[in-house]
């Protein structure tokens, strides 16, 4: 039997994508097993997934002067070590990568072990974590065409994203049970990510009052983030977070506003709906969600309102304007041949395995 590792933690955007693998993965006959961070997110999400989670030290990796770095190089070399005594113990035939911190010691003690490592960026431009694990690796999947210039040639292959089949499944009707929505407006999906989106959460709920006229709106917010005083507002309904009925109510939404994350753009591409795109800022990221952001807008997939620029009025604006032109969005989406990456990783994760089982 094949034996796989798989890594990736942080946010949902570095986990989700595993999740849309490992199906195709058991159906080659596949033993999978998760390494991520003892704490991470990861866990619950891998182990309701049925793989076993190996939880290993993570520090977070920053590009910035911190004491705090201090302390977490020490994590991640407890992490390293842990690693490398997983590698020895599983002996798996190869370790598939999607980045975050936790990842970087498990890609390193692949190395060390022979292992051999394919890694996935998801972004524009290769984040820290990927950047530190390119050398390590043999190939490097990546999503956006524009990201070969960053990669070793000999190493890149252009796969898109792996979408998990579930969420093309969603039934419309269920999703409008779930959200107890009465008539029949038109759906406005807003989400701001795994952590949600202060900024976005006060412009949504600071324009219900031009919004609601128009739509029903669907508004995951992010735990922690669910306002009281908006609970009796009829056609909006809030939620923290999503999980299993996040197919039924995206097969709900009309139209989509979000964060900008590569894994959240190409599941709505996809799905085909019609999106305005918020990045954060470079003031609170390294500037990834605008690179994504930019390259939907000028393929026709997606409106962009820059974070900066961003009012309960503007949001109301762009919100009609967007479902104005809803079509026009539809048309450029449907027309974009490689939106479900998976099976082009498949393919190159089992080129590996081919090689090994020869050896």
């Amino acid at each position: 039997m094949k034996k796989i590792v798989m890594t990736g933690g942080g946010t949902s955007g570095h986990v989700t994508p595993n999740i849309a693998l490992i199906p195709e993965l058991k159906a080659l006959g596949c033993h999978i097993e998760y390494i991520g961070s003892k704490d991470g997110m990861e866990r619950q999400l891998i182990e309701a997934e049925g793989i076993s989670y190996h939880g290993i030290s993570a520090g977070k990796l920053r590009r910035y002067l911190s004491m705090k770095n201090i302390s977490d190089m020490f994590q991640v070399l407890g992490g390293l070590r842990q690693s490398v005594s997983l590698m020895r113990r599983i002996r798996p035939d190869i370790v598939f990568s999607k980045g975050g911190f936790v990842s970087c010691p498990v890609v390193w003690a692949a190395w060390f072990c022979r292992v051999p490592v394919v890694i996935h960026e998801s972004d524009i431009t290769p984040g820290l974590t990927n950047k530190l694990s390119m050398p390590f690796a043999r190939k490097v999947c990546y999503t956006f065409p524009e990201s070969g210039k960053h990669i070793p040639k000999e190493k890149g292959v252009l796969t898109g994203l792996p979408i998990r089949k579930a969420l093309l499944r969603g039934n419309k009707a269920m999703g409008r049970m779930i959200c107890g929505f009465e008539d029949d407006k038109p759906v406005l999906l807003v989400m701001g990510g795994s952590q949600g989106a202060v900024r976005i959460n006060e412009a949504v709920r600071k324009s219900l009052g031009r919004l609601v006229r128009e739509f029903n709106i669907c508004h995951i917010c992010g735990k922690g983030n669910l306002d009281g005083q908006y609970e009796s507002i009829k056609g909006y309904r809030q939620f923290e977070y999503i999980r299993d009925d996040l197919a039924h109510i995206l097969a709900l939404a009309d139209i989509v506003v979000s964060r900008a994350g590569a894994t959240t753009i190409f599941e709505l591409l996809a799905l085909k709906k019609p999106n305005l795109l918020i990045p954060l800022s470079r003031q609170a990221s390294r500037g990834d969600q605008i690179l994504n952001a930019e390259s939907f807008r000028r393929q026709g997939f997606s409106m962009v309102l820059a974070d900066e620029e961003l009012t309960p009025d503007t949001l109301a604006d762009r919100v009609r304007t967007l479902y104005e032109n809803r079509e026009d969005y539809r048309k450029a989406m449907a027309g974009y041949g490689q939106a479900n990456g998976t099976h082009e990783v498949i393919k190159v994760l089992e080129e590996f395995m081919q090689q090994k089982a020869r050896a």
